[in-house]
């Protein structure tokens, strides 16, 4: 016998959240908020931050510890600045859990970089496009070195953006935006596994992760125009703004082998080598990261594996411009 479906069944469900049909969604691991200070393994010192108190926006900042340069005349040498946006389908996580909390010291640490860590707002409470525009006012803050931090130890002609999963999709609708209005020069992106759909699957994109995923963008944007083939989700969709306005000069894209990602990520990938983005047209402008044999963001679970070591250490080098 065939029972009639209810209005909260389970429409998708993962180890972080669930979401029912009605409407309603459960949070279904709260992270602990990671303490601040300083970290005796990496040397790095954090401090939370209030950007912007009419939003609540926040970040966590993160500075390296510095060493005697062999050079005097780099005593004074600031720091790139690089601003990042953590996954979590734009409705879990946060910059100040232990995850990321770990992976922002130990980013700042091995590349020298004065990281910030944006505690954006999630949704279903704060429906995308809030997590863009916290984002993007994260970068303007950042750029105006607001913060006695920034003002004394971050270089703001070398600004970086990076992000994971949600937060790689963050980083490339903030580059599309700095197109069309007033922004910082951004030198290099790191899109870190970034989370892109459409409405029709890509050549090794599984369908019903697509569909499901697409269904888990509808709920974080219930104003997503054309479902997941919105310009937000498919950069590559009939419309979106077309990929030459990007506004960095530099970027990296990663994925692992197995990661669910990985077939958008390679398309996203061609399309911006192809496209007539400047960088593309400059050696090195766009280069691609695969990890063998790896799953979606493992170097957030795995951070000591030989995988993770190797894509933190394309990470630096990239920051660095090697």
């Amino acid at each position: 016998m065939e029972f009639p479906a209810v209005a909260d069944e389970v429409a998708f469900g993962c180890d972080a959240f669930r979401i029912y049909r009605s409407g309603k969604m459960d949070r279904l691991c709260r992270p602990a908020r990671a303490p601040t200070g300083l970290d005796p393994v990496t040397g790095v010192t954090s401090k939370d931050v209030v950007l912007d108190p009419g939003t609540g926006l926040s970040a966590r900042l993160f500075l390296p510890a510095r060493s005697a340069p062999a050079d005097p005349s780099e005593n004074n040498k600031k720091l790139p600045v690089l601003v990042f946006f953590h996954g979590g389908g734009f409705l879990v996580e946060s910059a100040v859990s232990p995850l990321y909390h770990g992976y922002a010291a130990s980013l700042a640490a091995a590349a020298g970089v004065l990281a910030i860590s944006v505690e954006y707002r999630l949704a279903p409470e704060h429906p995308v496009p809030a997590a863009y525009d916290d984002a993007w006012a994260a970068l303007r803050w950042a750029a105006e070195a607001r913060d006695a931090w920034l003002a004394d130890h971050g270089d703001g002609a070398r600004i970086f953006l990076a992000g994971d999963s949600a937060g790689g999709n963050v980083v490339h609708n903030v580059l599309i935006r700095a197109s069309f209005q007033p922004a910082p020069r951004v030198e290099g992106a790191i899109l870190l596994h970034p989370w892109f759909g459409g409405n029709t699957v890509v050549e090794g994109e599984d369908e019903e992760t697509a569909r499901d995923m697409g269904m888990v963008w509808e709920f974080a944007c219930p104003g997503a125009v054309g479902g997941a083939d919105d310009p937000r989700m498919n950069p590559m969709a009939p419309g979106a703004p077309g990929l030459e306005n990007l506004r960095c000069d530099r970027m990296l894209v990663c994925a692992g082998e197995k990661d669910w990602a990985a077939a958008r990520d390679r398309a996203y990938y061609a399309a911006v080598s192809t496209s007539a983005w400047r960088g593309s047209m400059c050696r090195g402008g766009v280069a691609w990261a695969e990890s063998e044999g790896e799953g979606h963001v493992f170097f957030l679970q795995k951070p000591v594996c030989a995988e993770a070591k190797e894509l933190m250490d394309r990470v630096v080098a990239f920051i660095a411009g090697h």
